[in-house]
C-alpha cells in the first residue's frame, strides 16, 4: 500500500521569558497550577468556541442568502465536502469525524498529546462543512478543539505527560460548556464519557474551566438558553405511560442510528485508501438531494427544532424528518466528514417524540400535553440512546431548555431508552468507532485508580510461535518455560494463545507432524468459541482482578498484554504465577506445568 505523505506544518506558540518563570514557580505547587491553568484555558476555550460558533453562522449566511435558489442546496454541501474532504487527505488526516474518540485515544493512549495542526484542522473543516449544510453537530468537535487547545498550552509550558494527560478534559469540558451553553452537563459528560469516572482527580478543574468559559460565552452572546420553550406540566399521571412509550420509540430510533452509521462507516473503510479524499462528497451530495427537497434536513437543525418545541408540528413531516436525518447524518458522518453527532442526535430526537406525541394528543387530547412537550423529551431519550450518557443527558435537556417541570416524564424515558440502546446495540457509538480505528479505549468500570495494575506484574513477552510452526519445533522454542500458555502471532501480528499441555499431547501417537494452527482449531471446537475466547488478552493500565478473571473465563494461565492503540501489537505477558506475587501470594512452591519436561 502507497504510504501517504502528509506536508508538515510548523506552528509554535513563543512564551516570553516572565511567563515561563512564573510557570516554574507554579509548577512547584500542583493545585496553583491547576487553578491558574483552569482559569486560563477555561477563557481561552470559551472565545475559540465562540469564534467558531460566529464564523459558521456568518459562512451559512453567506452560502445560503434568504430567498436563494434551489440548487444551492445541493451545489453547496456537495462542494463543502469536496473541499474539505481533500484538506482533512492532504493536510489534517486526524481531524476526520467528531472528536471524541480521538480526545479519549489522546488521555488513554497519547500521554495527553494532540498536535496543534489537527486542531486548526478540525477548526477550519468543521466551519467549512457545518457552515456548506453538512448534518452534522458543532459540540463534538469543539471538544476536540477545546481539548488540543489544552494539550498545547500544556506541552508548551513544559508540564510532565501525567499532567497534560489531566489538562486534557478540562479543556474539553470548557469547549462543551460554551458550544452546548451547558456548564453542568458539560462537566457530567466530560467525566462521564471521556474520564469514565465521575470520581475523576481532575473534577474540581473541570469544573472551574467549563464555569469560565460559559461566562465567557455570555459575555460575548448573551444570556440566552440554546433554545426557547413554552412551559410544559404533566396533564394527568396517565400521560407517563405515553412517555413510556416514546422511550421505546426513542430507544429503536437509536439503535438503528447507531447500527447504520456503525455499518456504513465500515463499508467506506473497505474501500480503496486513494478514495479518502472524494469520500466525503457522498454524504455532501446525500445531505444536499434531501436538502432540496426538505431544506430541514440541512445543517444541525436547531432552528426547527426550536420551532417543534414550541407545537409547530405536524405528524408527516417530522416523521420524515427524523428518517431523513437519520440516513442524512449516518452517510455524512461514515463518509468521513468533519462534525460530530450531538447536534443530530437531538434533532431526531426531537422528530420522533413530536411523532409520538403528535399521535398521542390526536388520541388523548384531553389528558396528554402538545406534541412539543414530547418532543423535549424525545431529545433527551434520543441522546441517552445514542451516546449512552443518561445522567448527562437528564441534565443537559434541563440546561438547554431551563424547564424543570418536564424532568420526572424525561427520567422515565432516558432510562428506558438507554435499557433498549443497550440490549439491541451492545457497544456505546464511540467505543465502536474507536474498535473500528483500532483503538482499544478503556470501559468506565476499568478507570478507576483503585488496587493493581496489569503493568504491576507483566513481564516480557517470549518470542511468539508461528501457525506453520510444528509441535515439536514450538517445544524446543520454549524451554523450560513457566508459562502454561503461549502466544502465536502471524505477519500481521498477535492471533491468539495456545496451551503448552495441547503441545505436549499432540505430540503424542501423533502419525504426522502437527502444526501450532491445527491445534488452536482443535481447542477452539467444531462451533467455536466468542471472539473474546479466541483473542484472550488484557490491556497494561487494567486491574489484575480483571486479568484473574479472564484467565478463568479463557483456561489460560497466561494471557498477553496488548497496545490499546493496536490489539494484534503485543507489549508483554502475564501469568497467574505474577498475579499471585504481585498480590502476596508466595509462589516458590509452585510446580512447573505438567509434562512441559521431556522425556
Amino acid at each position: 500500500m502507497r504510504r501517504l505523505r502528509i506536508p508538515r506544518l510548523r506552528i509554535s506558540l513563543p512564551l516570553p521569558p516572565r511567563i515561563v518563570g512564573l510557570v516554574e514557580d507554579l509548577r512547584r505547587e500542583e493545585d496553583r497550577l491547576a487553578l491558574v491553568l483552569s482559569l486560563l484555558i477555561g477563557a481561552l476555550v470559551g472565545l475559540i468556541v465562540v469564534a467558531f460558533i460566529l464564523l459558521t453562522g456568518r459562512l451559512a449566511a453567506h452560502m445560503y442568502p434568504a430567498g436563494g435558489a434551489g440548487w444551492r442546496r445541493v451545489l453547496v454541501p456537495t462542494l463543502g465536502s469536496l473541499l474539505t474532504g481533500y484538506l482533512l487527505y492532504r493536510y489534517f488526516p486526524l481531524a476526520r469525524g467528531s472528536g471524541i474518540p480521538q480526545t479519549r485515544a489522546a488521555v488513554f493512549i497519547h500521554d495527553g498529546r494532540i498536535s496543534l495542526r489537527s486542531v486548526v484542522g478540525k477548526f477550519v473543516c468543521c466551519s467549512t462543512s457545518l457552515a456548506s449544510g453538512i448534518a452534522l453537530g458543532r459540540e463534538g468537535p469543539s471538544v476536540y478543539i477545546g481539548s488540543g487547545l489544552a494539550s498545547v498550552i500544556a506541552r508548551r509550558l513544559g508540564l510532565s505527560k501525567s499532567q497534560t494527560k489531566w489538562i486534557v478534559p478540562v479543556g474539553g469540558a470548557a469547549a462543551l460548556s460554551a458550544a452546548f451553553n451547558t456548564p453542568i452537563a458539560a462537566v457530567l459528560f466530560t467525566l462521564e464519557e471521556i474520564m469514565g469516572d465521575l470520581h475523576a482527580p481532575v473534577l474540581g478543574s473541570v469544573v472551574l474551566a467549563s464555569a469560565t468559559s460559559w461566562m465567557v460565552l455570555h459575555l460575548v452572546l448573551g444570556d440566552n438558553p440554546l433554545f426557547h420553550v413554552a412551559g410544559y406540566h404533566l396533564v394527568s399521571p396517565g400521560e407517563l405511560g405515553i412517555y413510556v412509550v416514546l422511550g421505546v420509540v426513542g430507544g429503536l430510533a437509536s439503535v438503528a442510528f447507531v447500527k447504520l452509521l456503525l455499518w456504513l462507516r465500515a463499508w467506506f473503510a473497505r474501500l480503496p485508501a486513494s478514495s479518502l479524499w472524494i469520500q466525503p462528497v457522498a454524504g455532501g451530495l446525500t445531505v444536499g438531494i434531501f436538502g432540496f427537497f426538505v431544506p430541514q434536513v440541512l445543517g444541525v437543525g436547531y432552528d426547527q427544532v426550536e420551532r417543534v418545541l414550541n407545537g409547530d408540528v405536524v405528524l408527516k413531516a417530522v416523521f420524515i424528518l427524523a428518517v431523513l436525518k437519520i440516513i442524512a447524518t449516518s452517510v455524512a458522518y461514515a463518509s468521513g466528514n468533519a462534525g460530530g453527532i450531538f447536534g443530530p442526535s437531538l434533532f431526531i430526537g426531537a422528530m420522533v417524540g413530536a411523532s409520538v406525541g403528535s399521535v398521542a394528543h390526536a388520541v388523548f387530547p384531553a389528558s396528554t400535553a402538545g406534541p412539543g412537550a414530547y418532543a423535549l423529551v424525545g431529545m433527551g431519550a434520543a441522546f441517552a440512546g445514542i451516546v449512552r450518557t443518561p445522567l448527562t443527558s437528564v441534565i443537559m435537556i434541563f440546561e438547554v431548555t431551563r424547564d424543570y417541570s418536564i424532568i420526572v416524564p424525561l427520567m422515565i424515558a432516558n432510562l428506558i431508552a438507554f435499557f433498549i440502546s443497550q440490549k439491541l446495540q451492545h457497544e456505546p457509538i464511540y467505543e465502536a468507532l474507536a474498535h473500528q480505528d483500532g483503538l482499544h479505549l478503556p470501559h468506565g468500570a476499568f478507570r478507576s485508580p483503585v488496587g493493581l495494575w496489569v503493568t504491576t506484574a507483566m513481564r516480557k513477552a517470549p518470542l511468539a510461535f508461528t501457525p506453520d510452526m510444528k509441535v515439536d519445533e514450538a517445544i524446543e522454542a520454549a524451554g523450560d518455560t513457566d508459562l502454561e500458555s503461549w502466544p502465536v502471532s502471524d505477519e500481521n501480528g498477535l492471533i491468539g494463545m495456545v496451551r503448552m499441555s495441547d503441545i505436549i499431547e499432540a505430540t503424542s501417537g501423533s502419525q504426522r507432524p502437527v502444526t501450532i494452527a491445527t491445534i488452536m482449531k482443535r481447542a477452539r471446537g467444531p462451533d467455536g468459541d466468542n471472539a473474546q475466547l479466541q483473542f484472550p488478552h488484557v490491556h497494561s493500565d487494567q486491574p489484575l482482578g480483571l486479568a484473574l478473571a479472564r484467565m478463568g473465563d479463557t483456561g489460560h494461565n497466561a494471557l498477553p498484554v496488548v497496545s490499546r492503540a493496536n490489539a494484534r501489537l503485543m507489549v508483554g505477558i502475564v501469568a497467574l504465577a505474577d498475579v499471585l506475587k504481585a498480590y502476596g501470594v508466595d509462589t516458590s512452591r509452585m510446580t512447573p506445568p505438567r509434562g512441559l519436561v521431556r522425556q
